[in-house]
């Protein structure tokens, strides 16, 4: 018969730490401490297994779970000298939830169970004590309504205040033995009258339903939330634990608490808590009462005059702080830790890794480096590569009150607040005011480069997390939230609305993009400061990485802020971003207008030395370093204006009419312009756009050469590429401009040509491409939209029921997916080295900065992770925590 339940305390456990999978966290570590021979109330745990079954069986108990429970209550009954159900002498437990990963707050707990008429006499007895028999008995009725029977709470706290105010009472210390009769009379009257039924007398089927009703809380709307947010998969599961309850309201001599080894917000080693006398656990994190801190030195920071436990129980404390270090050295970590205090003797009720601060994380990992505690790969392993956001980009001062209006996706981390604006031009005029400003728009375009870039943030009504919005937003460190929905957006009379709320032009906002939140006014937010200790873990992650770490960036102030993250390259400069710039898209557009090849080339001598001044600021911030320009890849008619106004202003410069300017318009319009002429299909038909952009790259090479005395290392990457031939035709012109810079020049060259692997057709066939292309960069953005048929664009609208409905786990926009997209970028992997055994591959999509798909780029044996400027130190962490994973040590 399968073992659903494994049994602990009393000195003993039958599982140990490293059992999380099956025990979940709660349950492994309740039996380590169980081991480690500390005070633990007996008790057993349910199997994340029987959460699977649970599921699966329609939301039933598997029949024979009931013999094995019985089994281990007779054991936690034994081993407290109680028997459960026993009118006399009950045995009371709790019920909690326990998945692998800690999920705070997120799922059901019920206490006090095994209570009922006759069995509160038996505990008023035993302690006694009526008043707080009652008080226990009235707790569980409301806890045992809300988790199992799905009742409002708050109907149980209305017949409460309305009683204390008949009362004339004010806290609820103030009722006695029989003012809680009364309210467990209410109360169970409540229950039947709204809840359909008598609360239940029998123990057994308590506990048989709350046991049910916590694993069915892993599928409540608060825990789907918290899983997707931290992308903890709903296969996993929860265990559950049930304990012989101990009691911190049994007067003045009990207590119950919750306290860290280190302090979580600073990562301070000095032991941080709070606690309450004569309370059970769940009035510490109420609000209730004000909890009392458990130092001296937390009283004192404080300036409260109540005692802290130190003062209060010295010889409790005493023995908590030994427990504490006693955890503390066992796991070498930080360790969150629940503690009740029943007449003077102390039970330790959980101890798991503590959730800290990004900052706290990065201190404590050093510190404990520094105390031989731990070695410095394990540090790399102890801090989340993403969370490094925190320390990258402003955050809203979480004391600051936030009026939310609004939920969308967050897409790009940090906080802005400033004047609502709805087009890009208002921006940028607004901005150059020195005010500050949010742009929202429905979705956005290439066109609204030059707006972004003056916003201080961006919030759009549809799109994904790679979205255009969000991939340029990321890319310039610069706060997005999309895929507002709720949103409601009027161009016309410049407007939005969001849960009936109105917020006009030149009113002000703040989103938050770590969080994809939309708030009224003005939210205080906090800079962020890199300390000594994050220059130290990146060094530890330097040390250890193979992977190199480049970034995307068309910009000076790109390259200079992804070299200040130690970015060793740029893997992908987007050219058409410089082609939006406000004192060359007229020239971009006349280029675009003319009527033959004469007129292109015209146009484009225009923007000759433009772009040659574009390559020459990036290669001076490179000095040296390697880097990837990805020649002209969207379709044309994206450059074209649209409203009136543009229009006629093209109009003038170039002499065409209105009707000339809409008619080209109509000529490059496409039905589907992502698969349509763009990329390398629109340098083979117009050569002279990527003629003139390659020589701009050989002429500010030659230049940075010689004022530096130090190679520049160009590589030219021709996008969209599908067929050998392609490549061909195309790199035979970039060399022959070269060759003809280089006779002009009197100099000699050093530069690659190389593509980008976008197309399923392009990695089947890479053995033929790695033929002519001396380097691979995949294009991992594209390459999913054409592996799975889905534009990114349009993909937030569903793909987040697939998550939802478990048909995937992750968004491939946003985590590589491995088993479509990751086989081809491996079968071009291996293709392309058997065909070009030097080749040189990178990624440059939104993966090369995410962890996950990190990971897959060190397993298949990639060269470089190109990712946004703000996300290098995440990528340089990632490719460390890779690195060891491969190898075993973390």
């Amino acid at each position: 018969m399968t073992k659903w339940v494994y049994s602990f305390g009393a000195g003993h456990a039958e599982g140990t730490a490293e059992m999380k999978d099956l025990l979940g966290g709660k349950g492994a570590n309740l039996a380590e401490m169980s081991n480690l021979d500390l005070q633990v109330p007996p008790g057993f745990t349910v199997t994340t297994e029987v959460c699977t079954a649970f599921y699966a069986n329609d939301r039933k108990l598997p029949a024979a779970l009931g013999i094995q429970v019985d089994a281990a209550l007779a054991q936690i009954g034994a081993a407290a000298g109680r028997t459960f159900g026993d009118e006399t002498n009950p045995l009371l437990v709790s019920v909690r939830s326990g998945g692998r990963a800690s999920m705070p707050g997120m799922m059901d707990t019920v206490l006090n169970l095994g209570l009922n008429d006759v069995t509160v006499e038996g505990l008023a007895s035993l302690s006694g004590d009526p008043r707080f028999a009652w008080d226990s008995y009235r707790r569980f009725v409301q806890m045992y309504a809300s988790v199992v029977l799905g009742m409002d709470h708050h109907s149980f706290e209305e017949l409460l205040d309305i009683y204390k105010e008949e009362q004339g009472h004010t806290f609820d210390t103030d009722l006695d033995a029989d003012d809680w009769k009364i309210i467990v009379g209410q109360y169970k009257e409540c229950v039947e009258r709204e809840g359909g039924e008598a609360f239940p007398q029998d123990p057994a089927e308590q506990l048989s339903r709350s046991i049910a009703a916590v694993f069915g809380s892993w599928r409540n709307a608060r825990a789907e939330t918290y899983r997707n947010l931290h992308n903890i998969p709903e296969s996993w599961g929860t265990a559950v634990n049930v304990q012989a309850m101990v009691f911190g309201n049994m007067g003045d001599d009990s207590a119950t608490g919750v306290a860290f080894t280190r302090n979580p917000a600073t990562g301070e080693r000095v032991y941080y808590g709070e606690y309450l006398v004569n309370a059970q656990g769940e009035d510490v994190v109420a609000g209730i009462r004000t909890p009392r801190q458990i130092t001296k030195k937390g009283r004192a920071e404080q300036g409260s005059a109540d005692p802290s436990l130190e003062e209060l129980m010295p010889e409790v404390y005493a023995e908590l702080a030994e427990n504490f270090d006693k955890l503390e050295r066992h796991y070498k970590d930080v360790q969150d830790i629940e503690f009740t205090v029943q007449q003077g003797r102390l039970w330790m009720l959980q101890t798991r890794g503590g959730k800290r601060t990004t900052k706290a994380a990065l201190k404590v990992a050093v510190d404990m480096v520094d105390e031989g505690l731990i070695t410095k790969e394990e540090a790399l392993g102890r801090i989340e590569p993403e969370s490094l956001d925190q320390l990258l980009h402003p955050t809203l001062d979480p004391a600051a009150e936030r009026t939310i209006i609004a939920t969308g996706l967050p897409a790009s981390p940090g906080a802005a607040s400033g004047e609502v604006v709805f087009n890009s031009e208002d921006a940028e005029r607004v901005a150059s005011d020195g005010r500050k400003v949010i742009l929202v728009r429905i979705e956005t375009s290439p066109e609204d480069i030059h707006g972004m870039h003056a916003a201080q943030g961006i919030l759009t009504s549809r799109g994904g997390m790679t979205s255009h919005a969000a991939v340029v937003a990321r890319g310039m460190g610069r706060p997005c939230v999309s895929g507002v929905g709720s949103v409601r957006i009027d161009y016309a009379r410049e407007r939005f609305t969001a849960m009936g709320q109105e917020v006009k032009k030149g009113d002000i906002i703040t989103i938050d993009g770590t969080r994809g939140q939309v708030m009224l006014g003005k939210v205080p937010t906090i800079q962020p400061e890199l300390s000594g200790d994050f220059s130290r873990l990146m060094e530890w992650a330097d040390d250890v990485r193979r992977l190199k770490v480049r970034a995307n960036a068309e910009t000076p102030l790109d390259a200079r802020t992804a070299r200040d993250f130690g970015a060793e390259g740029i893997g992908l400069c987007r050219t058409e971003h410089m082609f939006f710039d406000a004192e060359r898209i007229t020239s971009v557009q006349e280029m675009i207008l003319a009527g033959d090849e004469d007129g292109r080339r015209q146009a484009l001598d225009k923007l000759l030395p433009m772009q040659r001044q574009d390559f020459v600021e990036l290669f001076e911030i490179m000095r040296g370093l390697p880097v990837t320009i990805r020649l002209l890849d969207p379709p044309l008619h994206e450059f074209l204006p649209h409203s009136d106004d543009e229009i006629d202003k093209l109009c003038k410069v170039t002499g065409l009419t209105p009707g000339d300017v809409r008619d080209r318009a109509r000529d490059l319009a496409e039905t589907n312009p992502m698969l349509g002429h763009r990329g390398c299909r629109l340098g083979i038909s117009h050569p002279e756009i990527y003629e003139m952009q390659a020589r701009a790259i050989f002429e500010a090479a030659d230049h940075v050469s010689k004022e530096f005395k130090k190679t520049v290392e160009a590589e030219i990457m021709i996008p969209l590429v599908a067929d050998k031939s392609e490549l061909d035709y195309l790199k035979d012109r970039i060399v022959a401009v070269a060759a003809l810079v280089e006779s002009e020049r009197g100099c000699k060259l050093a530069f690659k040509v190389g593509t980008m692997i976008e197309l399923p057709r392009a990695a089947l066939n890479a053995d033929d491409i790695a033929q002519s292309a001396e380097f691979f960069s995949f294009g991992t953005n594209d390459l999913t939209q054409t592996t799975w048929g889905i534009s990114r664009d349009d993909a937030a609208r569903f793909l987040t029921d697939y998550i939802k409905k478990g048909i995937i786990e992750r968004d491939p926009f946003v985590s590589l997916d491995r088993q479509g997209v990751g086989q081809l970028i491996k079968i071009a992997v291996e293709k392309g080295r058997a065909a070009r055994p030097g080749i040189k591959l990178g990624i440059c999509g939104e993966h090369g900065g995410d962890p996950a798909s990190i990971d897959f780029c060190e397993t298949v044996g990639l060269d470089y992770v190109s990712c946004s400027p703000f996300r290098v130190p995440i990528a340089r962490l990632a490719a460390a925590q890779a690195f060891l994973t491969s190898k075993n040590q973390l």
